[in-house]
């Protein structure tokens, strides 16, 4: 039996699939966009929650605008030539062609297939350019936002401004970028349909047909593509003032007289192969034209590299210092610029050896606060005893200065945050994590050399609720609902009663009473932030939340000053603050980068590559309503003043930050870690110096032991210390580091990062002499392991169940000399929590220890004998026999009891915890006489 096909069947099952196909993709695209739209729309709830509702909508503008323009003329000249180049091969593409479906023959046209590829494939792209663009919105804001450069510092070589570096040369790269994709895509495309026309004619044993030329498709696109190479090698001239070069950054001789003049040579053979495949394309097109078009550009970038090979092998190394001489003054010039390295200043110090340089008299401020808390050290112990519950934790530790009771102390302070992820299992539910355990709880703060008689910190607060053992010192707002481990999203505000703290057996709860936050609204908004947040299967159904309840989103506070302002890069090491009024606050340092500064050499900052950086703003994220506030440190940086034109609501000059918070401002790590490692190179101001590498430093390494007992050499980390700068007639808190010789272990120098006041941002170099050897961390070290009875201590102990944990040895400047000191704990290898058993103090020719600070200090400054020994208290008078001198000893023994305990009250308060401690220790002794009586 015969089967008899409908001839219009396939017609009608293609025409299904294409609806199909348009249908599915349809639905795509609605999807897509209803997600974005969604998250958009919760962006901006959570914007003008924090009253930055104009930064969402500038933000939006800028992309809208990058992404339409980018996406419509990368699909209209895509397009366009997709359609040029099929009408030049109109008369040699297949009109139909035949495939094979269920064994019976499928005829279908090529012509509207070839339709339906351009155009989609042109929507692809553009989409893709669109987006691309989008991510680029900072670079093509700053161009577009740029103030009119004014009497801007001009580059020796080409005249421009600063501006046109750090603003409008990134925007010319990147569109550079862009025209030269489409115009490889675009010739791609002609390639292709000489191969298709070809192989077509091949298979059908025809000649070429009359008609618009093959070859006018291919001559258009590369004259497109000459001319976009024209470009971006006239843009690349200016390029060369960022290069990299063995010795130095930037234009170097070479370039000066052969790569810049020869570009322009360049630039202007491109431009004519252009014009010639151009012309080619108009008129009678033909193959060899388009070879002929590119020849002219092919011998020039020859010609070139030859003579750019010449200059520089015949020219310029014999004679290099001489020739490169003014392009290394420009490169110093302009990296120490970039870096702020102008801001510093210089000093000699002498280093003297003796004990009687150290000038403890004028320095005691210096010696009180000596760090002898390693913050390692400090978080393990404080994991043990003040964590209170498994399911909090103490992140990091913070160093600050704050004024008790009249008197600055360095104090370390460490936020008690919640971490949901160690919660009991059985407590892992959607109740527990976004109702109830929504925050963290408290702060400690101990001083930096505060130690009990049994080596663990002296706490001035501690515990939940809060304590405080020093008056105005206070805590009255201690939930935090804002910070490091804050990564999940909470609902508060709601009908269930959050989990505060933790009471004896009971829990004290707590209700929301700040600002922060998405307020939840009705049923339908609760359903959309539940579609954005995925969190659809309980929220919209939760009894517990209602209409007046909100939602706290992007609580880690590096994701919320990230996500309101991503064009600034910000310090991973943010700080808490303790305020006048009790509220805790983070303060995270924020910069304003790029590495389009001319001449200047780049460095690594993370993961990126930057010759520019400058500290320019402060951010402030109060740690209960989540506020961010960003205030403005640097003035007159340029980038940072352009993106003030952008968003003018963003920003607040410093001073209108509370002066509360502004007394604990200080010189950011990241930044000096940076500055530091440019100095110990570009300290060098003589080329000739500078080229030679005569002075070379780097930052000093010290031995770190970690918690397992392994050794290590790292480089040293800035120290913060409250001290006295040479010269100085008051103590300030500064940020220092210490440098020795390149490959030596020798000290050369240091610098201190200034914090307080008018100070603020400014740094002093202090220049050790050059004339005697100034011992180093390694060298200190291997004094304390060569120190027979030291050693023999540390390898006991390591041999008992424990291991010592040395912490780091610090190097503080003191009067005339510096001092060395580095604390070593005992840790027991059942439990993590380090106590203190000796401190080392080191002069250039002297090495002391004790069990306690003060006991090194009598050995070395006193003259006392180094001990491993617990310094004994101080005995008491024997009483004498008789009942009635018996009852005597013993009025007088309550009534020194009870003096000590004020005086050590009294010395506690004021901050003197060392001197408190003595004094603890006196009246551990009279307790211990009044037993005896009592006995």
């Amino acid at each position: 039996m015969r089967t008899i096909i409908d001839p219009a069947a396939p017609l009608e099952w293609k025409s299904r699939r294409r609806k199909l196909i348009l249908l599915v993709a349809l639905l795509f695209a609605i999807f897509l966009l209803g997600r974005i739209a969604l998250s958009n729309w919760v962006d901006l709830l959570w914007f003008r929650s924090l009253g930055y509702g104009s930064v969402f909508w500038t933000t939006i503008w800028l992309q809208v605008i990058l992404f339409a323009g980018a996406a419509l003329v990368t699909f209209v000249v895509l397009y366009l030539a997709f359609w040029g180049i099929r009408r030049s091969h109109q008369g040699n593409l297949p009109t139909a062609h035949a495939i094979t479906i269920g064994g019976q023959p499928v005829r279908f046209s090529v012509q509207p297939a070839l339709r339906f590829i351009s155009l989609a494939v042109s929507i692809v792209f553009a989409l893709i350019a669109g987006f691309t663009m989008v991510a680029e919105w900072p670079v093509m804001g700053l161009f577009w936002y740029a103030p009119h450069a004014t009497g801007s510092a001009a580059d020796s070589i080409f005249g421009k401004p600063l501006n046109f570096f750090l603003f409008t040369l990134p925007a010319w790269q990147l569109i550079n970028n862009w025209l030269l994709t489409l115009a490889i895509a675009t010739c791609a495309v002609a390639v292709l349909f000489l191969f298709i026309t070809s192989g077509s004619r091949t298979l059908e044993n025809r000649k070429l047909s009359y008609g618009p030329s093959p070859w006018r498709g291919l001559s258009l696109t590369v004259a497109f593509l000459l001319f976009v190479l024209a470009m971006t090698t006239y843009v690349s001239r200016f390029e060369t003032l960022l290069e990299h070069h063995t010795i130095f950054d930037g234009v170097n001789y070479t370039d000066a007289h052969v790569s810049i003049p020869g570009a322009l040579i360049l630039c202007a053979a491109l431009l004519l192969g252009a014009v010639i495949a151009a012309v080619n394309a108009l008129r009678e097109s033909r193959g060899r034209r388009i070879l002929i078009a590119i020849a002219p550009a092919i011998v020039c970038y020859v010609a070139i590299g030859v003579i750019g090979w010449y200059v520089g092998n015949f020219i310029v190394n014999p004679n290099q210092l001489d020739r490169e001489e003014p392009y290394i003054a420009h490169n110093i010039e302009a990296t120490r610029r970039a870096y702020g390295l102008d801001r510093f200043s210089q000093s000699e110090f002498p280093a003297e050896t003796t004990p009687d340089a150290v000038d403890a008299a004028n320095n005691q401020a210096t010696l009180q606060n000596v760090r002898l808390w390693d913050w390692h050290a400090l978080q393990d112990t404080l994991r043990q005893i003040q964590e209170i519950r498994t399911y909090y934790d103490f992140p990091d530790i913070d160093i600050d200065r704050y004024d008790l009771n009249g008197t600055t102390r360095e104090v370390m302070l460490a936020a008690r945050e919640l971490n949901v992820d160690r919660l009991p299992e059985s407590s892992r539910n959607w109740i527990n994590e976004k109702l109830i355990y929504t925050h963290g709880y408290g702060v400690t703060m101990n001083p930096v050399n505060g130690f009990t008689p049994e080596g663990l910190p002296i706490l001035l607060l501690s515990n939940m609720p809060v304590q405080s053992t020093v008056p105005g010192l206070k805590v009255t707002r201690p939930e935090i609902y804002f910070g490091e481990l804050t990564d999940t999203d909470v609902y508060v505000k709601t009908r269930q009663q959050e989990f505060d703290y933790p009471q004896g057996q009971n829990n004290t709860l707590t209700s929301y009473q700040g600002t922060g936050g998405i307020v939840m609204g009705g049923f339908a908004r609760r359903l959309l932030l539940a579609i954005a947040r995925d969190d659809v299967a309980t929220l919209p159904f939760s009894d517990d939340v209602n209409s007046q309840s909100r939602m706290l989103l992007w609580r880690n506070i590096r994701q919320r000053v990230a996500k309101l302002a991503p064009f600034l890069t910000f310090d991973q090491d943010p700080y808490l603050v303790v305020g006048e009024d009790g509220r805790l606050s983070w303060v995270m340092d924020a910069y304003t980068t790029s590495d389009s500064y001319p001449y200047s050499t780049h460095y690594g900052l993370g993961d990126n590559s930057v010759n520019y950086m400058r500290n320019s703003v402060k951010a402030v994220v109060d740690a209960y309503n989540g506020t961010v506030t960003f205030y403005v440190f640097d003035s007159e940086d340029p980038v940072l003043a352009t993106y003030r034109r952008i968003f003018p609501g963003l920003f607040k000059d410093a001073a209108m930050m509370p002066p509360d918070l502004r007394r604990h401002v200080r010189y950011p790590e990241a930044l000096f870690k940076l500055q530091s490692e440019v100095y110990g190179l570009y300290h060098m101001t003589n080329p000739q110096v500078f080229f030679n590498r005569e002075d070379l430093w780097t930052v000093a390494t010290e031995t770190a032991t970690d918690s397992e007992g392994e050794q290590a050499i790292q480089p040293m980390q800035p120290n913060f210390v409250l001290m006295k700068l040479p010269g100085g007639t008051k103590e300030e808190f500064v940020e220092i580091l210490p440098f020795t010789p390149a490959n030596r272990n020798n000290l050369i120098g240091w610098i201190a990062g200034r914090c307080d006041g008018a100070n603020y941002g400014t740094a002093v170099v202090y220049d050790f002499p050059k004339t005697r050897l100034i011992d180093g961390p390694q060298q200190i070290e291997a004094r304390i392991d060569q120190n027979a009875q030291l050693s023999g201590q540390l390898t006991l102990w390591n041999q008992q169940g424990s291991h010592v944990l040395r912490g780091s040895l610090l190097v503080i400047p003191s009067g005339r000399a510096l001092l060395y000191a580095e604390p070593i704990y005992l840790q027991a290898k059942q439990s993590p929590m380090p106590e203190l058993r000796l401190v080392v103090l080191a002069l250039q020719d002297k090495l002391a220890y004790g069990t306690t600070f003060e006991a090194a200090l009598k050995s070395l400054f006193g003259g006392e004998a180094s001990s491993l020994n617990p310094t004994e208290a101080t005995p008491v008078a024997p009483a004498s026999t008789g009942a009635s001198g018996s009852t005597t000893d013993t009025d007088a023994l309550i009534a020194e009891a009870g003096k000590d305990f004020d005086d050590y009250q009294r010395l506690t308060a004021e901050g003197k915890l060392a001197e408190a401690g003595q004094k603890l220790e006196q009246l551990k002794g009279v307790l211990g006489q009044l037993n005896s009586h009592r006995k």
